[in-house]
């Protein structure tokens, strides 16, 4: 069962989406305990009791919490902090933006997903790839990093192609994505594949070299203040690389893949305690390769069954979806077209997966309603009055 310090560590992944700070940090965290009976009592103070962020802030703090193990509720109270106590709040969230050596070009209301494993061939990329395209069809603006630098694959999985373009701002250079728009949506790419002369050029970097290359992808690529989520393709394993990304994404969620074999699951284990020692929060498991429908309708396991629920029954997190083995979207990673834009089992059960990643799971931030998003609006109309006057005056 977690102790009150382990509550207060999770609660350092929950981020105000408006300071761009963990709420431990800001002293929004009153007092974080749990009882006996695994019921934990969490009281926050807001920066104003009418918050419109205090909803997010509520279901970030119920999924990380809710989350460890040994605990079976969290109850939320709420206060308003003081004068003097925003004051230092805003003081920190400042400081904090000037003095952070590792600052990421992600913006605060991106839901940022990694994608993991614990060993290859389970189908992460393309798993990845489809969830992707399945979220840009349904209007979103999707990112999808390849961080998986020594056996990129999403550039071909998604049928894009092309080199990264950099430019200068200012004192540093900056890239842009490579896009592709799925449906009324956009997916927005970077990869080593998009810097390699050939596909068949073999990279062989350290440690240090692969740290700085996803970091490189994180702080100095366009990603764009709209995008709403960030997929990572992680490497498999539990190594330097993830490491790093958790270092410089607090506030990422975790999706594990896994397929049906028991010793597919043991290994896939680790992946989901990595995350948890970094405090990030495992939002579920997907059980990729689940079975193989014949022509006859006779479903035969392959790899075994089990696994993925017996994954997410050890993880206390929900299964969130299983993919049936189809020839199609092995094809379709080959094509770039990827199956789920298809109407075969495997399509639906890609977007029955994007559904739930987004009502459920880790639903997009909605901030309409903060004060930031607000003044933005509030600007671009003065602008715009500004422009119809000038318009006016020339005519």
């Amino acid at each position: 069962m977690p102790t009150s310090d382990d509550l207060r560590n999770l609660l350092r992944g929950v981020i105000d989406p408006e300071l761009g700070s963990d709420i431990v940090e800001l002293g929004m965290v009153r007092e974080a305990a749990i009882d006996d009976a695994g019921r934990v009592t969490v009281t926050i103070a807001l920066t104003t009791s009418g918050c419109p962020l205090r909803a997010q802030i509520q279901r970030d703090i119920r999924t990380r919490v809710g989350s460890a193990p040994g605990v079976t509720a969290v109850d939320l109270e709420w206060t308003e902090m003081t004068q003097a106590e925003k004051s230092s709040a805003m003081a920190k969230a400042r400081f904090n933006v000037s003095q952070r050596p590792e600052d990421t070009s992600i913006a605060p209301t991106t839901k940022v997903v990694l994608v993991a494993s614990g060993k290859g061939g389970v189908g992460k990329s393309s798993v990845t790839a489809n969830l992707a395209a399945a979220l840009a069809d349904r209007g979103l603006k999707v990112g999808v990093l390849d961080a998986d630098v020594w056996g990129f694959s999403i550039p071909r999985m998604l049928g894009v192609t092309g080199r990264l373009a950099g430019r200068a701002d200012g004192e540093r250079k900056v890239m842009t994505p490579i896009e592709r728009s799925f449906g009324t949506g956009v997916v927005r790419v970077v990869s080593m594949g998009f810097l390699v002369e050939d596909e068949q050029t073999a990279l062989m970097w350290r440690g240090l070299m692969l740290n700085r290359g996803v970091q490189h992808f994180l702080q100095d690529v366009e990603w764009g203040d709209d995008l709403d989520y960030l997929l990572v393709d992680m490497p498999p394993g539990t190594g330097d690389v993830q490491m790093g990304v958790a270092k410089l994404v607090p506030r990422a969620e975790v999706l594990v893949v896994t397929t049906p074999a028991v010793a597919a699951q043991k290994v896939a284990i680790r992946a989901v305690s990595m995350a948890r020692k970094s405090y990030l929060r495992v939002a579920g498991v997907i059980e990729n390769m689940s079975a193989f429908t014949c022509e006859h309708g006779e479903p035969y396991a392959l790899f075994g069954s089990g696994g993925g629920q017996a994954l997410a029954d050890d993880a206390g997190v929900p299964l969130l979806g299983q993919i049936p083995i189809e020839p199609k979207v092995s094809a379709g990673g080959d094509a770039g077209e990827p199956e789920v834009l298809g109407d075969s089992p495997a399509a639906q059960a890609f977007r029955d997966l994007a559904a739930t990643l987004v009502e459920e799971a880790v639903p997009p931030a909605e901030l309409a309603g903060c004060s930031a998003r607000m003044l933005e609006a509030a600007v671009a109309a003065l602008d715009a009055v500004d422009a119809a006057d000038e318009v006016e005056a020339a005519g």
